[in-house]
């Protein structure tokens, strides 16, 4: 069984939002084709990055708790995250629009926006030698400006990426070593800060809130793309 463990991380992280998909007054399924749509390109950006990374010993996989599958030279597992992981945040985010009628970040996101760049910048210029700090910062960094450019609300991503983040340790914990002999997922310390959230590196915080940001975006063009043919 211990071959299966990464495995059995992706299926308990989609499991109950795949179920809960299927709620007749407000049924997620209905939104796949956008979502898929989204997180085809999203994964793909995503997977060549962990590809090269992984290619390049910035981080790696413990072979005992894989099944020996791989694409290219990532675990299926490791591509299979990046299918639940974004589906249980999109699906959250999807349900908070749903539930939460007055966001209280609303008044706050762009602050918090801004404060996020100047921090973002700030390391990632600063880390240049790491590339798994300067790399993550940085494209998150341009990533926020841009939306701060447009104008764009991101209170109910920052929300449901709130709402998330104690999944977030739990199951990125397990992987990065909490519970286990070793971690299933190990990280070049070079490469990043040293500073771990438990066992977690602090890049995989901004790694995870881009993945999912970018998820939720390209998931509403394409559905506001849907709803006007």
């Amino acid at each position: 069984m211990q071959s299966y463990t990464y495995l059995i991380i992706d299926l308990c992280c989609i499991s109950i939002p795949f179920i809960a998909s299927f709620y007749p007054k407000h049924a997620f399924y209905k939104e796949w084709k956008p979502f898929f749509l989204a997180n085809i390109i999203v994964g793909f950006f995503f997977l060549v990055w962990d590809a090269d990374f992984t290619l390049n010993g910035i981080w790696g996989f413990n072979p005992d708790y894989v099944i020996g599958l791989n694409i290219f030279n990532l675990p299926i597992e490791e591509v299979l995250f990046f299918v639940s992981i974004p589906y249980a945040c999109v699906f959250t985010y999807f349900s908070l629009k749903y539930l939460v009628q007055n966001n209280p970040l609303v008044t706050f996101q762009k602050i918090i926006s801004i404060l996020f760049i100047l921090i973002l910048l700030l390391v990632g210029i600063m880390s240049l030698d790491k590339w798994y700090t300067s790399i993550t910062s940085l494209i998150t960094a341009v990533y926020l400006i841009f939306q701060v450019i447009r104008k764009r609300d991101l209170s109910y991503q920052y929300l449901s990426y709130l709402i998330v983040l104690p999944f977030f340790f739990v199951s990125n914990g397990i992987l990065t070593g909490s519970f286990l002999e070793s971690p299933i997922v190990w990280y070049n310390d070079a490469e990043n800060l040293g500073i771990r959230l438990f066992t977690i590196p602090v890049e995989d915080i901004f790694y995870g809130m881009l993945l999912i940001f970018l998820n939720i975006d390209l998931y509403e063009f394409f559905k506001s793309k849907f709803l006007n043919n």
